[in-house]
């Protein structure tokens, strides 16, 4: 049983970590949270884990930390073969190394990184489950969960301990289409500024934004998702999304159907909150294609400014759902519990039982 894995070096070191003041995760605590999550890995029997060659330090730091459980009699982590192709530092590195592990058959792919990070595996793993990690500086997606718990969960869905019904989960995603033979996906939101610069490419800046889609408006998350979920919370496992036009309240041009003009204070980075002026909000049907009112700007997907549009260019924007999976650590860890797979007092099913590497 093989499962992939993405140690991005390069995440939460974009510019909303300076303005906010927000610390980086350094290339050491990223390798400590590769071993732990090898450790659970090794410990529910997964064969072999695929992990995308980098550049940052990360594998120095992992192989040193097997090297020194191996002097000691340990062979507690599951087995790591690293890809190998040339390493370009972008995020291109991510999606080849995706595509390999899927080309090999891996049954879930364990991913450290922010929004961006996930995005970019979500673009190529295909029906292949994600297992996140969350060491990036907004995420939304990801969820806050201490990495040993998630590998645990991860090798338990892959070895088929916890039914597939139970163990994954369905995510929904935007795709954004451009004239149609564009296709942009986003995993939490889309936004159209009505600047062309690109600039830095993290959206930190609010006064330009004009619309916002989004998978689902959660309120105890930051970035640009957390104004939806500002005004009305929804849930990832709604069908709903949800969008909001932005600028000046007071027009009359406010979404039909859709909610009154407010202003809200929303943290869209690390200890970063800003005004924003709502002109009106409404619940995002899946499969509604929505056209932008904004004629021409940059679009912005989970935050990173990524192409522009004219006046000449059609935009439409969808919600999908079932777009993506994941591990659903949450439900993994329950069902591992109440059927005793963690016990070794005797009391649970040999075949289901959790059997650690010593």
């Amino acid at each position: 049983m093989r499962v992939g894995l993405v140690a991005n070096p390069f995440s939460a070191r974009d510019i909303r970590r300076v303005i906010a003041n927000a610390a980086s995760l350094q290339i050491t605590d990223r390798a400590n949270i590769v071993l732990r999550v090898l450790a659970c890995l090794g410990a529910c029997g997964v064969s072999e884990v695929l992990a995308m060659p980098e550049r940052g330090g990360i594998r120095a730091h992992v192989d040193r930390g097997i090297e020194r459980a191996r002097n000691t009699g340990e062979e507690r982590f599951a087995p790591v073969r690293h890809l190998e192709f040339p390493v370009t530092g972008t995020v291109e590195d991510t999606r080849r190394a995706v595509r390999a592990m899927v080309a090999e058959g891996v049954a879930a792919i364990v991913v450290l990184g922010g929004d961006g990070t996930h995005r970019a595996v979500a673009m190529d793993c295909g029906r292949t489950p994600i297992a996140c990690v969350s060491t990036g500086t907004n995420n939304a997606f990801p969820d806050h969960r201490e990495p040993t718990v998630t590998g645990l969960a991860t090798g338990l869905a892959v070895t088929g301990r916890v039914p597939p019904e139970v163990a994954y989960a369905s995510n929904k995603r935007l795709l954004v289409t451009i004239n149609g033979t564009e296709h942009h996906p986003a995993l939490v939101d889309v936004a159209l500024v009505a600047e062309r610069v690109v600039g830095a490419r993290a959206l930190w800046r609010p006064e330009s934004l004009r619309e916002l889609y989004v998978t689902f408006a959660d309120p105890s998350v930051i970035g640009l998702s957390a104004i939806a979920g500002f005004l009305e919370p929804v849930g990832r496992r709604e069908p709903d999304g949800a969008m909001v036009e932005i600028g000046a309240p007071g027009r009359d041009d406010s979404p039909a159907d859709g909610n009154s003009a407010v202003r809200i204070d929303v943290p869209i980075a690390p200890g970063w909150l800003r005004t924003i002026d709502v002109r009106g909000w409404r619940r995002l049907p899946p499969g509604a294609v929505r056209t932008p009112r904004l004629r021409a700007g940059m679009i912005a997907l989970d935050g990173e400014r990524e192409v522009g549009f004219g006046e000449d260019d059609e935009v439409r924007i969808v919600l999908e759902p079932d777009a993506v999976r994941t591990v659903d650590v949450e439900a993994c860890m329950d069902y591992a519990a109440r059927h005793g797979l963690f016990r070794v007092d005797g009391h649970r099913a040999p075949e289901a039982a959790l059997r650690p590497r010593v």
